[in-house]
């Protein structure tokens, strides 16, 4: 009985352990996925050209040889009273020393060296003074990864130790400190993209064609070209496949990894996706393109023939082509001007007569006026 108790729960822990590691494989799986970020429908007639546009600037291979300029930290001062001005306190390379901009804060204000190992980029500002107060901001720039990323400090001075505080206002955090004190205004980012540089990288960075025929799933894509920041290419499928899918060689130069396909068949239908992969910067996008392949156009070249002798038959056979002009009648398209003239003639007299009228009625009265008098 002890034994078989032995066994029972050997199996239940063998079964819970390959529980746990499905679990596993899967979060990594899930985590490792590319997330659509675009997705196109894509129309082309049979036997034509169509190119499958997948452009991205941060997959560019741009990466520097000598490790320097890649990734920066700068803090910079907004002062809100009395000039509303924006200052640069200091700045510092990933392979380089810290610059202080303002001579008074040499030896007073800076950034530990080994920020970009441990990923500490707090600034230090000793003997704190009232010109030290404004708004803080800690910026970090990946130049290699385009990765922009800031945080906010507000730095307030008093002269009262009870006063001294520090909270989190809905946007930013808030320090009061104490004249003449020493501050250290937070700012750690310990994510591998700031900290680390692998000497790997361009096993790193991939890109990935798939293709699923109408009716098969994502996971059950063929894959059709494999890229690296290397330069290798690995191709899948048939040769003549291979042959009709192009990729341009300066795909990682030039961040263009658009697929071309030629002589495209109703066979080439289905969900196209592009998958960009930059481990070290942190990127797993993809994009899927829905290709339909229409009829092809047709072209006609006949030159004109012809026309047959007629004949009896063919003058039955065709419809007779009758074009209808409805001209006006000659008496009425004379007398209508005319009538128009008339009318126009017999109202001007009318309105003459009518002016007349009235001023001789006017020189009546005004000679019976004078006459009166």
């Amino acid at each position: 009985t002890f034994s078989q108790s032995q066994s029972v729960c050997a199996h239940t822990s063998f079964l819970i352990t390959a529980l746990l590691k499905h679990i596993f494989n899967l979060s990594q799986s899930d985590s490792s996925s590319s997330v659509v970020v675009a997705g196109y429908n894509v129309s082309a007639s049979a036997g034509s050209r169509v190119v499958l546009q997948c452009v991205s600037g941060r997959m560019v291979w741009t990466r520097d040889r000598v490790r320097d300029r890649q990734r920066v930290v700068h803090w910079d001062l907004y002062r809100a009273h009395p000039d509303y001005a924006m200052e640069r306190v200091v700045d510092m390379f990933s392979a380089g020393d810290q610059r202080i901009y303002n001579s008074y804060n040499l030896g007073r204000v800076g950034i530990t060296q080994t920020a970009f190992r441990d990923g500490n980029f707090s600034l230090v500002i000793k003997d704190v003074t009232m010109n030290d107060r404004g708004l803080y901001s800690c910026n970090l720039h990946h130049l290699y990864c385009h990765l922009y990323e800031t945080v906010r400090v507000q730095l307030n001075v008093t002269k009262s130790r009870r006063k001294e505080q520090r909270f989190w206002d809905g946007q930013k955090a808030v320090y009061v400190v104490l004249l003449g004190s020493t501050v250290v205004l937070p700012c750690i980012n310990r994510r591998n993209v700031w900290t680390d540089w692998s000497n790997d990288e361009e096993d790193q960075q991939v890109v990935h064609w798939d293709r699923q025929s109408p009716g098969i799933r994502h996971d059950r894509a063929d894959r059709l070209v494999d890229l690296y920041a290397s330069g290798e290419q690995r191709s899948y499928g048939p040769l003549f496949l291979q042959r009709k899918m192009n990729i341009s060689n300066q795909a990682f130069s030039e961040g263009d990894f658009s697929l071309t396909i030629s002589d495209l068949q109703p066979t080439d239908e289905g969900m196209y996706s592009c998958h960009l992969h930059h481990h070290y910067c942190g990127l797993h996008e993809r994009r899927e393109f829905q290709v339909t392949v229409e009829p092809p156009v047709i072209q006609t070249t006949q030159t004109a023939k012809a026309l047959p002798n007629e004949d009896k038959d063919t003058m039955k056979a065709e419809s007779p082509r009758v074009i209808n002009v409805i001209l006006p009648d000659q008496r009425h398209h004379f007398l209508l001007p005319l009538g128009y003239v008339l009318t126009s003639f017999l109202l001007l007299v009318f309105i003459i007569l009518i002016i007349i009228l009235i001023t001789r009625r006017r020189k009546i009265k005004g000679l019976n006026c004078n006459i009166s008098v």
